[in-house]
């Protein structure tokens, strides 16, 4: 087997696991506060990058970073895991899955936005043309068809999707400064974030046992989404010749979430919530005009 096609099976299997995490989300959030999940999911994932590390070899090297990229790791750590599922799970929290999915997927805009100013980076006219069609699928998503009654299913919910987008694109815009290896890099970020995720839990939440069924979700998402996801992500782009081709595997995510968010969680998908996507989807696509 090529690598190439290996490339691409990492590829596919990272595309197919990503399409369950918004229905995991939704399903896990019937048990669970947001920030529950998170304390939850996150210690799980801690506890998987931790293992890995340690087959490995590679644990040791956690604890040798300099004094810059520790404080580089509680930056990231507080941007992501800690903010960023914290409010993307309100998002789902408060919004249909069908519509907190497609609204987050927006974050590859936000970022090529953020480069402008933080990364001196130039902006084109491919990206104003990305940014007014995905957000007019942004529009039409979370008016369930009805863009121009500007009436949202629930303003709130939109608001945090939307702004989980910006914490996510300076998270990757702050670990362009990070020169550690990925999963290293990972596990320190999450080991810093859990002080700040433990230290909310406690001030809004009262301590309880977590109910089985919520477990289960919150070690699905914690495995799949913070770190099998990632690694086999890592893989594909390590192992493929042709980047172009594995970055374009990503859209195929929320047309696949879509279908175990009806098929799971027995969502009925809106036509606007196609067209929305659809749009959003072809902004993203602008974005690769030359």
């Amino acid at each position: 087997m090529t690598q190439h096609r290996q490339a691409m099976i990492y590829g596919l299997c990272a595309v197919l696991l990503w399409s369950t995490v918004a229905t995991a989300f939704k399903l896990s959030l019937q048990y669970f506060q947001p920030i529950e999940l998170l304390l939850y999911s996150g210690f799980v994932s801690t506890l998987l990058l931790g293992t890995i590390l340690l087959y490995q070899g590679k644990l040791y090297l956690a604890f040798q970073c300099s004094r810059r990229e520790y404080l580089l790791s509680i930056l990231l750590g507080i941007l992501s895991p800690f903010l960023y599922y914290l409010i993307l799970f309100k998002a789902y929290d408060l919004l249909p899955a069908q519509q907190a999915q497609p609204l987050n997927y927006t974050w590859a805009i936000t970022l090529s936005l953020l480069a402008v100013p933080l990364l001196k980076q130039k902006i084109g006219w491919q990206q104003w043309l990305a940014l007014l069609v995905s957000y007019c699928g942004v529009v039409i998503i979370s008016t369930e068809g009805k863009p121009f009654s500007l009436q949202f299913t629930d303003p709130v919910g939109v608001a945090l999707a939307l702004f989980s987008t910006i914490i996510w694109a300076l998270y990757w815009i702050f670990n362009t400064r990070d020169k550690r290896d990925p999963v290293i890099g990972l596990f320190i970020n999450f080991l810093c974030s859990f002080p700040f995720v433990l230290g909310y839990y406690l001030w809004t939440e009262e301590l309880r046992l977590p109910p089985i069924k919520g477990l289960y979700g919150a070690v699905y998402v914690g495995i799949i989404e913070m770190g099998v996801c990632f690694i086999l992500w890592l893989m594909a782009m390590k192992l493929t010749d042709n980047t172009a081709k594995i970055s374009n595997l990503i859209f195929l995510s929320p047309f696949l979430s879509l279908v175990f968010i009806h098929f799971l969680l027995g969502e009925e998908i809106l036509s606007a919530t196609l067209i929305g996507l659809a749009f959003i989807v072809g902004g993203l696509f602008c974005q690769k005009i030359r």
